[in-house]
């Protein structure tokens, strides 16, 4: 169809003698839009946007109209589109001397509109070429622009796979995380001290009870919209595209290993992360207590003044909310200050409740001091992230379980009270002037200690299911409990197998199998070409599993789903697995593989890039985990695809319909 067109336009303007230029780029600006209409349809829009003077050509309506533009989707968008596009603009006709026929045209904007099938489950890319044709003064000039409609699943938990940590949240789960966040800083000593000193405040300053609260409000509502207003110059000025490209790299996953490093250490009392002094006395300076403005610096002074409790956890709070929805940040903010701001007006209210308000001393620093381990854990974590992606191997499911063990063994042992840093208090003494533990501490210790011995037989190739997802995967692991070498049991379950070895990136991707294909002794492919090779000599279904290293759903399924006897039954007696990671780097494709991906608008020179290449242009999705499933001739055996649903008898009956649709 865009040979043709370029074809037919060439034709016309030889005719009528015109000269062809190419199509000026500020002349025609095309934008892109998608809009949800129901949990069953999507409108997808084109606008059009044009100079004075120009003459956009409408879309072909009939045989007759000589000069028109085109939209036109390939083939494999077809099963989505619903109806014809619909144009909407000012259309404006004249008699055109160089066809000799009166044509159509917009003379400032139109858009084109098309309604496609698209459930909020749905996820997958419509793709497209713009082929426009306009008139500047007495020339005629074609253009043509290729698009790419991404449609994602909505008010899901999506994981990415290149992180392991959650993309495109739904704004809910974001809100209740910021709103944890901001009970958490409650408890820090920076902020916890403040509430009975700034609630007597302004009980006690103002005129009346009435006046007291109203001045509470204003303080509450203040400390709102300061963080609301963060992740609002957030959202503005970075955008979610920018931030979840930034999440998604290894050099960003260093960059966030950093902060979260920076800020464990600072809450384990090594130093102060604050801001400069000059910034709170400026606005305690501004503060009083005649007007609103005057409240909100006063707010602001909070706000500054706290920023070495609250700084590391907002930074991980925006973090975390960065790689959801466009607004993610800004619900965050929202949640946290909500959060941080009720007990403000909360003893405003009932100010007899701050009789019973705790006194600030050694138990909130411990809170601080227990967050400080936490952030160090996390820090591990993103840290895990970019040495698998990057294959450097510094820290391998062993080496990652022991430094947990240790740090959350040391969390324990200091909530015992055996460890102590230079600025902690002293234990309370009871009756007889001894030092004594209080329960609740005493239960969050043997928490934290149960978890560390949980994790130890870990180090031995125990599955740990619980946390499965987040550790570096089982090929990454050294040992086993057998005291085998884990290149030795890999070759050993081929043996009883009748499938053969996988030869092709073998050596370089067998250290990303997850724990249950190393536990089950499962066969699994990393190239296409290779596993259809061997599911047609098998006469077996291939089963195509798009997956990534840091993929945390994909850890999931296999954990909880592929482990399941009759499901595991079935993959291995049944179907050829092919693992397709999308996030591989760090495996080189051969000079003569690589090609450039007009999908990803980028040349393909990974393992990695290929795969998610593949999947989007093939299958028309780009999440993790998906699996398609075709027959010896490349058809699909089912007619969508599964994505991440953890229900087994549903995944059992998907296999089950797979294979009787293959048998015949």
């Amino acid at each position: 169809m865009i040979q043709f067109i370029r074809a037919f336009f060439c034709m016309c303007l030889t005719l009528i003698a015109f000269s062809v230029n190419a199509a000026d780029s500020t002349a025609i600006k095309l934008g892109y839009s998608q809009q949800r209409i129901n949990d069953k349809e999507i409108l997808l829009t084109i606008k059009v946007s044009s100079e004075k003077n120009i003459k956009l050509y409408p879309l072909k309506k009939n045989e007759a109209d000589a000069l028109y533009s085109s939209v036109s989707f390939d083939s494999s968008s077809a099963k989505y589109l619903i109806g014809t596009i619909e144009e909407k603009g000012d259309l404006k006709t004249e008699k055109d001397l160089s066809v000799k026929a009166t044509v159509s045209y917009f003379s400032d904007s139109v858009l084109w509109q098309q309604k496609i099938k698209a459930a909020t489950s749905d996820s997958f890319v419509l793709k497209g070429v713009v082929s426009y044709l306009y008139k500047q003064d007495d020339e005629y000039k074609p253009g043509e622009e290729n698009f790419k409609f991404f449609i994602q699943p909505e008010n899901i938990i999506k994981v990415d796979s290149n992180t392991g940590i959650t993309q495109n949240r739904s704004l809910l789960w974001i809100f209740l995380t910021a709103f944890g966040g901001g009970l958490l800083a409650l408890l820090t000593p920076c902020v916890y001290s403040m509430i009975p000193i700034t609630v007597s405040f302004f009980t006690k300053r103002s005129k009346n009870r009435a006046h007291g609260i109203r001045n509470s409000l204003y303080y509450s509502a203040s400390i709102i919209i300061i963080f609301t207003l963060l992740g609002f110059l957030i959202t503005l000025i970075f955008g979610p595209a920018a931030l979840n490209k930034l999440a998604t790299n290894w050099i960003a996953n260093l960059i966030f290993f950093a902060v979260f490093l920076l800020f464990g250490i600072s809450f384990l009392g090594a130093f102060e992360i604050t801001l400069p002094a000059s910034w709170a006395t400026k606005s305690d300076t501004n503060a009083g207590m005649h007007n609103f403005l005057g409240i909100f610096f006063m707010a602001l002074t909070l706000v500054l003044i706290s920023f070495s409790c609250t700084g590391p956890i907002i930074g991980n709070l925006l973090v975390l909310a960065a790689q959801g929805s466009y607004y993610g940040p800004l619900v965050g903010m929202f949640a946290f200050s909500l959060a941080l701001a009720l007990p403000f007006a909360l003893f405003a209210f009932f100010p007899s409740l701050l009789n019973k308000l705790g006194q600030a001393g050694g138990w909130l620093n411990a809170v601080k001091v227990s967050l400080g381990f936490l952030e160090l854990a996390l820090a591990l974590k993103f840290f895990s992230n970019a040495d698998l992606m990057k294959g450097w191997r510094l820290l391998d499911r062993e080496v990652f379980i022991s430094l947990w063990i240790v740090l959350f063994a040391l969390l324990g042992i200091y909530l015992l009270g055996k460890l102590k840093f230079h600025h902690d208090d002293e234990l309370p003494k009871n009756d007889f002037g001894y030092p004594y533990l209080k329960v609740g501490r005493l239960f969050f210790a043997i928490a934290a200690i149960s978890f560390s011995v949980y994790m130890i037989p870990g180090l031995w190739g125990a599955p740990l299911k619980s946390i499965s997802a987040f550790v570096p995967p089982m090929g990454t692991q050294d040992f086993t409990s057998a005291g085998e070498n884990k290149n030795t049991m890999y070759n050993l379950s081929v043996v009883k197998e009748e499938a053969p070895h996988p030869v092709k990136y073998a050596d370089q991707m067998k250290i990303y199998e997850p724990e249950v294909v190393v536990k089950y002794g499962m066969i699994t492919y990393f190239d296409y070409d290779e596993a259809l090779a061997v599911a047609r000599k098998l006469k077996k279904p291939l089963m195509l599993d798009f997956t990534g290293i840091n993929c945390v759903n994909c850890r999931k399924m296999e954990g909880q789903v592929w482990s399941d006897a009759e499901v595991m039954k079935r993959l291995k007696e049944n179907f050829v697995i092919v693992s397709l990671y999308v996030d591989v780097q760090n495996v080189d494709l051969q000079q003569s593989e690589q090609y450039f991906s007009k999908a990803l608008d980028k040349k393909i020179e990974t393992l990695g890039d290929k795969n998610a290449d593949f999947q989007i242009t093939k299958f028309g999705a780009n999440t993790q985990p998906y699996y398609f499933f075709l027959d010896a001739n490349e058809r699909r055996l089912a007619p969508q695809g599964y994505g991440y649903d953890p229900d087994i008898n549903k995944f059992i009956r998907l296999l089950d319909d797979v294979a009787e649709a293959y048998k015949k």
